[in-house]
């Protein structure tokens, strides 16, 4: 049995579940193993930081802790556990998910939980991952992401040419 725990900022009661989207936001969980940055493949991630992401801040909803990881060895264990699926469970209702590797059985979970994978090819710093999606979101987004904001029902800035910029 898979053992996880959540950290959430709570104001009036105790959430259960994730606690619900701020409105217009797009909640992005981010494999980190620190809390400070996108260090981790899917599957070995001890965490997770979760936010919600609009284009002119961010908030830390929760932090999603696992205690039964991979060791990244690419070699599954003989005994049948499953270390995905809680994993997948527990990031329903996030629109990106940022990691720097994940497997293509686990991609196909999380896709078909309607969260849509990005691999980075570096670690870098959440604040650096929550910026670069701020940023997408400002300009036109690619249109990966439009189809990503128009299941998550958060309205996008339509690109016009006074947008643009003349130099």
């Amino acid at each position: 049995m898979s053992s996880v725990r959540r950290l959430s900022l709570v104001t009036d009661e105790v959430h259960a579940s994730m606690p619900p989207r701020q409105a217009g936001a797009l909640r992005v969980a981010i494999a980190t193993q620190d809390m400070k940055n996108l260090n981790a493949h899917f599957g070995s991630a001890k965490c997770f930081a979760v936010f919600d992401v609009t284009r002119e801040a961010w908030e830390l909803v929760e932090a999603v802790a696992f205690h039964d990881v991979s060791d990244e060895s690419g070699k599954h264990r003989s005994e049948g556990d499953d270390r995905i699926a809680p994993k997948v469970e527990a990031l329903k209702g996030c629109h990106l998910l940022f990691c720097l590797a994940i497997g293509g059985p686990s991609a196909a979970k999380v896709i078909s939980a309607k969260i849509h994978p990005i691999k980075v090819p570096q670690p870098q710093t959440i604040q650096e991952v929550l910026l670069r999606t701020q940023t997408m979101l400002r300009k036109a987004p690619p249109p990966w992401l439009r189809k990503v904001l128009g299941q998550a029902g958060v309205a996008e800035k339509k690109p016009c040419f006074e947008d643009e910029d003349f130099k």
